[in-house]
């Protein structure tokens, strides 16, 4: 079964979450009709035009020239005049990030609750034009592309082996031949999951918006590169590659065998060490994972208020859009909060509390303990935490 309808719940999936995991995640697509019944978009057209022309917002605009078979790619932001001068077909405009600047947007991502909090990427939304598109592509994240305005016609290719070679001839990596052997109108409320490597094809049927929950999926070499810096942050100076055990060479030129396990050998003395030191390590990188450049919050960000007192007199705080939290258990029973690449230790009670919490009340604060109050302070003079009302 690769379509489902749930008109009649269970909301999103039209199944249990157990069965969605199981069956569907990161195996095969399905297409859920109502998975949002009813739904109305957080966000209209206008308003991701506005948002494609503000200082710091992740936006392009691809244009598909039907007739040459030509596609154009521009990055935001852009001039306000930019867009009432745009054709009426053939094009589309998509932000990401967008749960960063919108509450109504952001609070989407808790109809997900099935899923790592840690592994929400960000929500990305496209207008398109009637016809626009960004060609047949493949994603190497999982995505769940949910219909806000108009309509939208989805191809997919779920053939054993498609095929994966790209054009050179355009700016996107488009594929060369595509071949779906589905094809759905989605409207609004419905949404269509794709597992990674699923080869796709999105066309808008009428001037229509869909919003984009993307999962993120750090390749092996990303986890290599961080690892490796990591490593070489703390790495002994006094570590290196030695040969006490020299023999006379064959050929002074060669590099032999042993001189090939040596090198190995000091390599292998410059590793991360048991689940904690691993787990850290992996936490302060899936919690930077992807913020986007002069957006993370940082201590210039800080209100300077005494964030307890401040919630005392009645204030309601909330994370910075650009925080991203996560927390681990360790092998003593105590914790690390991670945000943003940063690690503090704290009770599993208090990481629990504050990974959990977007917005922070009287109720956050009576929850916590004396080291998470002192940590909360932390976090409030770092920035990761605002007040609502500045």
């Amino acid at each position: 079964m690769i379509e489902v309808d749930a008109i009649d719940g269970p909301a999103p999936l039209g199944m249990a979450p157990e069965r969605f995991l199981r069956e569907y995640w990161q195996k095969k697509p399905l297409l859920i009709r109502n998975a949002f019944p009813q739904f109305e978009s957080p966000i209209q057209p206008e308003d991701l035009a506005g948002l494609a022309c503000e200082e710091g917002a992740l936006a392009r605009i691809v244009s598909h020239d039907q007739t040459n078979d030509r596609w154009t790619l521009e990055t935001g932001p852009f001039p306000e005049e930019k867009f009432p001068a745009m054709p009426h077909h053939d094009w589309t405009v998509l932000v990401q990030d967008v749960d960063k600047w919108d509450a109504d947007v952001r609070a989407l991502l808790d109809a997900f609750p099935f899923l790592p909090r840690w592994r929400m990427d960000d929500i990305m939304v496209s207008f398109a034009a009637p016809g626009g598109s960004v060609g047949a592509h493949i994603d190497n994240y999982d995505v769940f592309l949910l219909q806000g305005v108009g309509h939208r016609r989805w191809q997919i290719d779920t053939h054993p082996d498609p095929e994966s070679e790209y054009r050179d001839d355009v700016p996107l990596r488009l594929l060369r031949d595509f071949k779906p052997n589905h094809e759905w109108i989605l409207g609004p409320g419905d949404m269509l999951y794709l597992p990674p490597g699923v080869a796709h094809h999105g066309i808008a049927e009428d001037a229509c918006l869909t919003i984009s929950i993307g999962l993120r999926a750090p390749s092996t070499a990303e986890l290599l590169i961080h690892q490796a810096d990591t490593l070489a942050f703390d790495a002994d100076e006094r570590v290196r590659y030695v040969d006490p055990d020299l023999a006379l060479p064959a050929d002074p030129n060669e590099i032999d065998d042993a001189a090939l396990d040596r090198a190995l050998a000091a390599l292998s003395r410059i590793r991360l060490e048991g689940r904690d030191q691993i787990g850290e390590w992996f936490g302060r990188f899936i919690s930077a994972y992807r913020v986007a450049e002069g957006q993370a919050p940082t201590g210039d960000d800080a209100s300077g208020l005494d964030i307890a007192e401040s919630i005392k007199g009645g204030e309601t705080w909330m994370r910075h859009p650009h925080t991203r939290m996560a927390w681990r258990r360790l092998s003593d029973g105590s914790a690390l909060l991670f945000a943003n690449g940063a690690a503090w230790p704290a009770t599993v009670d208090d990481a629990k509390v504050l990974a959990g919490a977007q917005w922070l009340d009287g109720e956050t604060l009576a929850a916590l303990g004396p080291g998470g109050r002192e940590l909360l302070q932390t976090l409030a003079d770092g920035g990761y935490l605002l007040p609502e009302s500045p």
